[in-house]
């Protein structure tokens, strides 16, 4: 179905065809195994059959740790960038590049790992290798040393959404596969949470932040150490939750495409089991299911099983048929050409701007060195009440994430209008808080930027999956994830050629939030009402 016969195409289907006609889009005739799409089918019914139990509320629980490390550990960052710059007297953003890098890194190659080890090894490790080296970047010695080790934990970090996400959705019932966006409150939380323990931590701990900058021993700043001790201790604890007391399985997608179909079958009936239910999937419906795949396949042809035949599957969705597939018509061309711009930048065009995937990290990262410079031109920015602030500003962005929930449904606002709206707002208040004389007008206009920013994110969330055709989605949901790492890059690039002290990269972080906001409004389609293709 075309994307213009999707939007004429008005009547309301039941839950269970909309069930059946996203597992037989997801499977389509131009992919590259046709008898791995047929025993996929047959595994998705399964799972639809065993339904929603204890074992996938559990999966939700321990996979909403991978989206909660996701926000953190940026934030992590920003929040000890300050008395680091004070301790070692050094320029702060080249600790956010090497973070930028650290995520590219791994939200490139965690996802093909997943097809060569195991989705449970991969979903497993990220976790420890970001506590691990986070608490080894505790007692850096010098600034190399944290830029270091901040990269390795990032490689970690940038795992998390594109593995837990895959773990997540092989297991899941395709009836309840929304539940992928509601797992974006842990990424709320993860703000939160970092915020509350830097609050007494560095601001107990920590030297004053002065204009101009006075010496500032390590005696004297111990407290982004004890942070970076703490956090990188939660995500130890947060893998041995998942490591001894969650027994995940390993997907049973994945003991398909590897030839282990006894296997496959196995998982399965566990998971039914662990739910207090029975499955009828059986080893001869797999078999059978690959031989009547394709007519147009010889009986003797077999799934090529290797580890180089699960990566060649992984990395057929960026075929030149699934990017034809995303620019097939005018107005499905312009959809993907204005998502791609919004997240980053335009795949199809060089040299175009950044828009979100600059201006996030560049605001978000340095919001709390920028809070504490403006705060001591006020004669009031201690370390206390600049993180007291922060603490504040996560607070007012939980229930943002929420709200988006609801304000998407709402008639003439929907996905498109929430987005464009929020960007704008978004905007508008960062460049705002250029003009705040207090601290407490400074604080006011950042509460209105973290609520509705993550009003914003939520939405751009669920809207760019909705936008993109089933058969495609991995493929475009990957081009725009991309093209927000390596534009993230860019952040701390820019902040190393301006004046911090300045508002010079609020403004322009806040008129690039404006210009994106009003691109949202070219976006053709509105999924609001209608079932995603």
């Amino acid at each position: 179905m075309s994307v213009e016969q999707a939007e004429l195409y008005k009547d309301k289907k039941s839950e269970s065809v909309g069930v059946q006609a996203e597992t037989r889009d997801i499977f389509a005739d131009d992919s590259l195994d046709p008898v791995y799409q047929a025993k996929a089918r047959i595994l998705n019914d399964a799972l639809q059959e065993i339904g929603m139990g204890k074992y996938q509320w559990y999966l939700f629980v321990v996979a909403g740790f991978g989206w909660l490390s996701d926000n953190l550990w940026p934030i992590v960052t920003g929040l000890i960038l300050t008395p680091v710059v004070n301790e070692f007297n050094v320029l702060g953003p080249w600790l956010k590049l090497a973070q930028n890098i650290g995520l590219l890194v791994g939200a490139a190659s965690w996802s093909i790992a997943s097809d060569v080890w195991g989705r449970r090894w991969a979903f497993n490790i990220t976790l420890g290798m970001t506590g691990l080296f986070a608490i080894a970047a505790g007692g850096s010695m010098n600034y190399v040393a944290l830029c270091s080790l901040t990269a390795v934990w990032s490689v970690g970090v940038g795992g998390n959404l594109p593995v837990d996400s895959a773990v997540f959705l092989e297991f899941v019932p395709a009836s309840h596969q929304y539940l992928l966006t509601v797992l974006s409150v842990w990424w709320a939380f993860g703000q939160l949470l970092g915020s509350l323990v830097a609050w007494p931590l560095i601001s107990d701990y920590s030297c004053p932040t002065t204009v101009p900058p006075s010496p500032c021993p390590r005696s004297s700043n111990e407290g982004w150490r004890y942070f970076l001790f703490a956090m990188g201790g939660l995500m130890m604890f947060l893998w041995v939750l998942r490591f001894f007391f969650f027994n995940l399985y390993e997907s049973p997608k994945y003991l398909m495409g590897r030839g282990r179909d006894e296997q496959a079958v196995e998982v399965v009936h566990k998971v039914a089991a662990y739910n207090g239910k029975t499955s009828n999937l059986t080893l001869e419906d797999l078999q059978r299911a690959g031989k009547l795949a394709d007519t147009t396949i010889d009986d003797g042809v077999r799934m090529d099983t290797s580890a180089l035949a699960a990566v060649q599957r992984k990395m057929g969705m960026f075929s030149n048929n699934h990017v034809k597939s995303l620019f097939a018509t005018r107005k499905m061309a312009w959809s993907t050409t204005i998502l791609i711009i919004i997240w980053g930048k335009s795949a199809s065009r060089a040299d175009c701007l950044t828009f979100i995937g600059l201006a996030f990290p560049l605001y978000n990262s340095f919001v709390t060195y920028f809070l504490a410079t403006r705060g001591a031109n006020f004669g009031d920015g201690s370390t206390y009440i600049t993180y007291r602030n922060q603490v504040i500003l996560s607070v007012i962005g939980v229930p943002g994430a929420l709200m988006a929930g609801y304000l998407v449904e709402l008639p003439y606002l929907g996905r498109r209008g929430t987005l464009a709206i929020f960007t704008v707002l978004t905007g508008v208040f960062i460049l705002a808080s250029t003009t705040a004389r207090t601290s407490n007008a400074l604080l006011g206009w950042n509460c209105g930027y973290s609520y509705t920013s993550n009003v914003m994110y939520g939405v751009l969330y669920a809207l760019s999956p909705e936008l993109f055709p089933t058969k495609d989605r991995g493929t475009g949901n990957a081009i725009v994830a991309t093209a927000n790492r390596i534009f993230g890059i860019m952040a701390p690039i820019i902040a190393l050629y301006a004046n911090l002290t300045t508002s010079v990269p609020i403004w322009i972080s806040g008129a690039i939030f404006i210009v994106t906001g009003f691109i949202a409004l070219l976006l053709p389609f509105e999924p609001r009402g209608h079932a995603s293709l």
